[in-house]
């Protein structure tokens, strides 16, 4: 597109949806005053003695009434979509006297591209970066805006208009960890240009009537327990979608103006530098993923969350670019100067989006507790790989308790109880009497959900499952990325990529040209132009028990292929996860503590949103039977493994949890477990167990 008359033609392409929207807005104004102006119109003719008669009369009382009702109605409306709170998306602000020269950046930026300045900065645990409007009354007071002018080139009746006050500029943090200064500044330019488009009065209000609707929506989905709420919220929630669908062409158009305005304004800006900036936003967007579903996931659900998530996908990214040979050349970037840098407190601010992280991904609490700590990376195996292995192979010999299986197995020697990985074995690998038996699987009381008690016996049907993964493997996307065959990933199980929020045209300026993937990552391109919106983004619905459903069928087909023992050993340990996590499943509720020091100001801005309905992106789906019976017996091989030939727990920055002897990771487990999972043969583990020396009638040690 082309400028005209000093204007891009997308900015003068979004205005004009901006005024079909207002359109749409004052039709409905108009359809609620039609009956007020009939009812004015009887009410005038019998006044005047033209309209006289009973049928008359009965008329204007009847249209009268109907419009009373209406204008109530519609006055109603108005009001909600006035004043209900439009959702936002959780950030981390981050304060000018902690980010001088941050801010100092985007304002030199916003001053070449002759655009109003952003009104503040945040930062989002997400490979993303948009603009936001957070000027509703319920969002405190609005920033003040430093550049009031309108649109350039509009004309002097919009620069006349009351101002409009700049929005948030919202920062993807792991590009300002990964990226180096000029690559920042590069990726931001069409980020920043479209703050123009953003202040002019009629895209701006355009904006504000569609996040009112959306909140409306959203106030209507609330529901209300007496009939009459019920119906009112009915009667909200009618009227609001059908003027959203009116407007979603509009919208969606006026959007895509907006992102074309801004794209072509910052061409001039850094246009070498940016082509080679998007490798780098395609590049940590999978490094990032990778790091959160492998390494941070499996902190998460031991309660513990990494303190320094950035600084591990600096790592991982390093890591990354060492195994892809596109990579070869980003890891001499590191060189250069990086973007945290422009941070006071880099440590700080990485503490409060790493725990947004965990609040966004993962339900965990808004503030530390003692079920709910940080870790260091170098704390990372031993606080986290080796508990989790420990924890996952005692809940197994619970389960096996329950089940009433000998606590010795074969081999083992006399007056031995303790638990072995020769149990196990035998176990899954003893025939079955019966070729097809049905199994109930064990009652799990609270006492089998604490680690530190001995199960009760006692057996009865499993009525849960428990909703997620402990290891992952990789996307296909990633296949270029993983190690070689001695380095592959031992620990890891089916798994699938974190969901993406739908992009909507509510308000967010697109990213102009950063939202390319890069060639070597396939679908993991940034999210798009908008984040999550609070509490519009629900997540997915909990699995079905076994009571007939669709869940419970896709779980018996998967544990189709399995032995009868197998399967039995499944559904307890499936149970009993699910009791543990309904019983400990954190909680986000209460406001986050802002942290102390100089960036005394950043922190989830938990005002902001609700957080009622955490996770609001779970990172998996919940695991099947399969997925968790093959974790286990790899979490018990492993245990073992350090138990009797010294083996140690260690961090792989793009697999997570790894087996290391010697220092190097161990060869691939999966294989063997699978076989001993699907098959009952233990050919193939004991082969692998006899190669490193691994005993496994030697008892294992338990948290």
């Amino acid at each position: 597109m082309t400028a005209f008359g000093g204007v891009e033609m997308g900015a003068l392409a979004a205005r004009t949806r901006a005024l079909a929207v207002l359109r749409v807005r004052s039709r409905a104004l108009a359809v609620a005053l039609l009956p007020a102006a009939a009812a004015v119109i009887l009410l005038v003719g019998g006044s005047t003695g033209h309209l006289v008669g009973g049928g008359w009369d009965v008329l204007r009382w009847v249209v009268s009434v109907l419009a009373l009702l209406v204008l109530l109605a519609a006055a109603g409306v108005a009001l909600v979509v006035a004043r209900a709170e439009p959702a936002m998306t959780p950030t981390v602000t981050v304060p000018e006297e902690s980010a001088p020269e941050l801010y100092r950046m985007v304002r030199d930026l916003a001053d070449r591209l002759d655009v109003p300045a952003p009104s503040a900065i945040a930062l989002t645990p997400d490979c993303d970066s948009w603009l936001e409007d957070r000027t509703h009354p319920l969002h405190g007071p609005p920033p003040v805006d430093r550049d009031d002018d309108g649109l350039p080139g509009l004309g002097d009746p919009a620069r006349r208009r009351s101002a409009v006050a700049a929005p948030v500029l919202v920062i993807g943090s792991p590009f300002l960890w990964w990226m180096r200064v000029g690559e920042l500044r590069a990726v931001l330019a069409p980020v920043v240009a479209g703050t123009g488009p953003s202040a002019h009065p009629d895209i701006a209000a355009a904006r504000r009537f569609i996040r009112g609707l959306d909140a409306a929506v959203a106030v209507a989905s609330a529901g209300r327990r007496d009939p009459l709420s019920r119906a009112a919220c009915a009667g909200l929630g009618w009227v609001s979608r059908l003027l959203l669908r009116s407007c979603r062409r509009h919208a969606t158009e006026m959007e895509r103006g907006v992102a074309a305005a801004a794209a072509e304004r910052a061409q001039a800006v850094d246009y070498g530098l940016r082509i080679v900036a998007q490798e780098q936003v395609g590049l940590a967007y999978a490094g990032w993923d990778r790091l959160l579903t492998r390494v941070a996931l499996p902190a998460w659900r031991m309660g513990r969350w990494p303190s320094r998530l950035d600084v591990g996908v600096v790592a991982a990214l390093t890591e990354l670019s060492r195994r892809d040979r596109l990579a070869e050349g980003f890891a001499s970037r590191l060189g250069e100067r990086p973007a945290c840098d422009l941070l006071e407190e880099p440590g700080v601010v990485d503490e409060a989006v790493s725990l947004l992280a965990a609040r966004l991904f993962h339900g965990g609490p808004a503030e530390t507790r003692p079920d709910w700590s940080p870790v260091g990376w170098e704390d990372y195996p031993e606080e986290v790989v080796d508990r989790s292995w420990r924890t996952d192979a005692a809940r197994l010999h619970r389960v096996l308790d329950t089940l009433g299986v000998r606590r010795t197995g074969a081999g083992t020697a006399p007056g031995t109880d303790g638990p072995t990985l020769a149990r196990v074995l035998d176990h899954l690998t003893t025939p079955d009497p019966d070729p097809a038996p049905t199994l109930a699987p064990p009652t799990v009381t609270d006492a089998d959900a604490d680690p530190g008690t001995h199960p009760a016996s006692g057996t009865a049907p499993a009525d849960t499952h428990a909703p997620h993964a402990d290891h992952a493997t990789p996307h296909p996307a990633y296949a270029d990325h993983d190690a070689p065959a001695d380095d592959s990933d031992d620990l890891a199980g089916p798994v699938a990529r974190r969901g993406a929020p739908d992009a909507s045209g509510d308000g967010h300026a697109p990213h102009g040209d950063h939202a390319a993937p890069h060639p070597s990552y396939g679908d993991h391109a940034p999210y798009g132009d908008h984040a999550p919106h609070g509490d519009h983004a629900t997540p997915p619905p909990p699995r079905a028990d076994h009571h007939g459903t669709p869940a419970d069928d896709e779980d018996d087909d998967d544990l189709a292929g399995t032995t009868a023992r197998g399967a039995a050993l499944a559904a307890g340990l499936s149970a009993q996860l699910a009791r543990e996590e309904a019983r400990e499943r954190p909680v986000g509720a209460g406001l986050p503590s802002s942290p102390p020091g100089p960036g005394a100001g950043t922190g989830p801005d938990a005002a902001l949103w609700d957080d009622r309905a955490l996770p609001l992106l779970p990172l998996q789906p919940p695991r099947t039977g399969r997925e968790i019976l093959t974790a286990h017996i790899t979490a018990m091989v492993c245990c073992a493994a350090m138990d009797t030939v010294g083996a140690a727990p260690g961090l792989d920055w793009l697999d997570g949890p790894a087996l290391l002897l010697d220092g190097a990771r161990t060869a691939d487990l999966a294989p063997s477990v699978l076989s001993l999972v699907e098959t009952g043969d233990p050919g193939p583990l004991r082969a692998w167990m006899t190669e490193l020396g691994i005993r496994p009638e030697k008892p294992v040690r338990l948290v």
